[in-house]
């Protein structure tokens, strides 16, 4: 019997027995198992979906990321709530929530709801000695988390980067010379600069097409991404509190984030043996069931309770400690000849439109076209079609018009901001 999605098939032995004969008759050097047989067959059978009951669950869970900070450093913590597979909505953050963090000593520390469903304070400072927790008060219900201790993360000793044939691995060391830590989490932010396909020189004011001032370029611009997996490290098995080259992340060949120049933050969180199971099992739940060789889905052990409605299950992990963190930057001088994917499309980006603002003899151009294109005050709210992006004359001539293209291809900031970030060196 061959088990596959759902579906059941039964082979008689002697349909077996007759398939291998043959085999053996035609391919007498190679030996395979019995097994791959049934694989093939549940390769060439149908697949029916199986939606399990939690899909359709109409309830929705409250999850909560982020560390309280024991430092001078800012806090952050984000509220959401659970989406259905089958949601088109991907993003469901939680507002206008009450948070405050508690120690054990009755010391109450507010934070500020700053925007879609993110809650900050500014450097708490707390004394490493005391334990906390986190309360939350929403939509009528009240979560609580278990007091944890500060656990504070040691310095990251390098942020390094090795040249792979496909891409850039970027990996962390750290140490704890006093060998109390043991178990460490990862997370990082990118940010990197790209260039739109055309440069503008010319931008239109509205009315007309004017030169473009330096401090409104849209050709480079700085675009951010944040980690969207869980690294883990541990060395409790070790003799010493040491973690050497953990890989955190792998940017590929192909990216446009290796194009000009590339930067990574890495935060490193110290956590304690609860919070390190915690993640593991997110890790495993979460990243890890692709195939029958992954680990089964198993319960996560949240240390954050629904007061309110103690049945409920809550997602998250409260650490608190101080959290290292240590930044790189790459420029294409040091990489191999890669060469990115074109993010424009060939078919919006590969040419541009000339147009004119003047009759050219010879030419069917008898109105302005700049007008209806370009200056969008004059084209009764059509808006701006294309940007300018050169100037049109004939050799020794006046101008007579602007080649243009469409905003994709032409405002980098329409994917990133053209400011530069205050970090950026």
């Amino acid at each position: 019997m061959a088990v596959n999605a759902g579906c059941v098939y039964l082979v008689s032995t002697n349909f077996i027995n007759n398939f291998e004969l043959k085999r053996n008759a035609i391919f007498p050097m190679i030996k395979l198992h019995k097994a791959c047989y049934f694989l093939l067959l549940s390769l060439l059978c149908c697949r029916k979906p199986y939606n399990p009951p939690a899909i359709a669950s109409p309830r929705s869970y409250l999850v909560v990321e982020g560390v309280i900070n024991s430092g001078s450093d800012s806090t952050f913590i984000k509220l959401s709530q659970t989406v259905s597979l089958s949601s088109t909505v991907t993003v469901n953050p939680v507002l206008h929530a009450v948070l405050t963090v508690e120690s054990d000593q009755n010391a109450i520390y507010p934070l500020t709801e700053t925007s879609n469903g993110y809650y900050a304070s500014a450097g708490l400072n707390l004394d490493n000695t005391r334990q906390y927790r986190l309360r939350i008060q929403t939509n009528g219900e009240q979560y609580l988390s278990d007091f944890v201790p500060v656990v504070n993360s040691p310095a990251i000793d390098t942020v390094s980067y090795n040249i792979q044939s496909n891409g850039v691995q970027l990996n962390a060391s750290t140490h704890d010379p006093k060998n109390n830590t043991h178990y460490y989490r990862w997370s990082y932010n990118e940010t990197w600069i790209f260039h739109s396909d055309y440069d503008s020189q010319f931008m239109s004011n509205g009315d007309t097409v004017v030169a473009r001032p330096a401090n409104d370029q849209i050709y480079q611009c700085w675009a951010s991404d944040t980690s969207s997996t869980i690294v883990l490290g541990s060395s409790a098995a070790l003799s010493k509190d040491i973690i050497n080259n953990k890989q955190i992340t792998l940017v590929a060949s192909t990216s446009e984030k290796l194009g000009v120049k590339y930067s990574i933050l890495v935060n490193q969180y110290a956590l304690t043996g609860d919070a390190y199971n915690f993640w593991v099992n997110l890790k495993k739940n979460t990243e890890q069931l692709g195939s029958i060789f992954d680990a089964q889905p198993s319960e996560i052990n949240s240390n954050i309770h629904d007061i309110t409605n103690p049945s409920v299950p809550v997602i998250g992990f409260v650490s608190v400690g101080a959290v290292a963190n240590k930044r790189i930057f790459i420029t294409e001088q040091q990489l191999p000849r890669w060469t990115p994917v074109n993010p424009y499309p060939d078919s919006l980006c590969d040419f541009r439109t000339f147009l004119f603002h003047a009759p050219i003899l010879g030419t069917l151009a008898f109105y302005n076209q700049e007008n209806v294109y370009f200056n969008y005050l004059k084209n009764n709210g059509a808006g701006e079609l294309y940007i300018p992006v050169d100037a049109l004359s004939r050799p020794g001539g006046p101008v007579t018009g602007h080649t243009g293209a469409l905003p994709i291809c032409v405002d980098c900031t329409l994917r990133g901001t053209n400011i530069q970030p205050g970090f950026w060196r």
